[in-house]
């Protein structure tokens, strides 16, 4: 969260400081009354936002953009309307604001911005993996479209640090479901999820406890071979993990693990573990 106020903060301070720029200019060359008021209203909406008063700020950029539409500023006062609303966590305004901006200044040159604000919009109404997914796909959707689009800006960098938090909460819903089934000894739908994990979030803090259950489940439903093979991928990837000595004990009734790991082998297996109450 604190990167992404600095990167949005740094949009606001740029704005901000080139406006005060440009309204000295304009005061000195004497525009049109009707140029004056706009920057009035965006003066004060700068003031506003300045005092955390995100609700007022947005109120007087919009004003600033219907007053003088055709001013360069207009598509800027826009993005700092959604911005504002963005401070006071009106997430539905903020969104608005957005797509509006997006249809009535298609071409401006601060659209990465924009897609970012958008994004962040999304993200920061994620609960957990329980909840309504709509948040989450529109904030992957939008963040993947960022970095595809714009690989070369700080909002590419933030963005691919906010997917692999997505997807790990994507991954932590997938298992959660895995889970249940397990429970309820519905074994072919536990397996889907858990194969389904195994396939689009190999990168996930889940994903060896996804193969150890894909073992577990198709030795159960006398699937041997298939066990085997999934075995053989946690075998190779993770065969310092307490997962893989589980797994090893599905074939191996009489094993007994080791009692003494090896350092690195005990701070990774707390690290996963702590990184997995994090997001449960």
């Amino acid at each position: 969260m604190q990167k992404t106020i600095i990167i949005l903060l740094s949009f606001f301070f740029l704005i901000a400081s080139c406006a005060k720029e440009e309204i000295s200019n304009i005061e000195v060359i004497k525009e049109k009354q009707i140029d004056l008021q706009m920057i009035d209203a965006y003066q004060e909406g700068l003031n506003a936002l300045e005092n955390q008063d995100g609700f007022t700020a947005a109120k007087k950029f919009s004003e600033a953009e219907l007053l003088f539409p055709q001013s360069e500023w207009a598509p800027r006062a826009a993005l700092m309307a959604a911005y504002s609303y963005f401070t006071q966590e009106y997430y539905s305004d903020t969104i608005y604001e957005i797509e509006r901006f997006f249809k009535t200044y298609p071409l401006h040159p601060r659209t990465d911005y924009a897609y970012y604000l958008l994004a962040v919009a999304y993200y920061d109404q994620i609960v957990d993996e329980t909840r309504d997914l709509d948040s989450i796909m529109k904030s992957k959707i939008y963040f993947e479209y960022i970095i595809q689009n714009y690989p070369n800006t700080d909002y590419a960098f933030d963005s691919k640090f906010k997917l692999g938090l997505i997807n790990e909460i994507l991954a932590s819903k997938e298992m959660y479901l895995a889970r249940y089934y397990f429970e309820k000894k519905k074994w072919i739908p536990a397996i889907n999820r858990f194969r389904f994990v195994v396939e689009n979030y190999s990168e996930s803090v889940f994903i060896e406890e996804a193969l150890h259950r894909l073992v577990e489940l198709h030795y159960k439903i006398g699937l041997v071979d298939e066990a085997k093979k999934y075995a053989y991928l946690l075998g190779y990837n993770y065969q310092s993990s307490e997962w893989y000595e589980n797994t090893y004990k599905v074939f191996n009734k009489n094993y007994k693990s080791p009692q003494i790991k090896s350092n690195k082998d005990k701070r990774r297996i707390k690290l996963i573990e702590r990184i997995k109450s994090k997001i449960f």
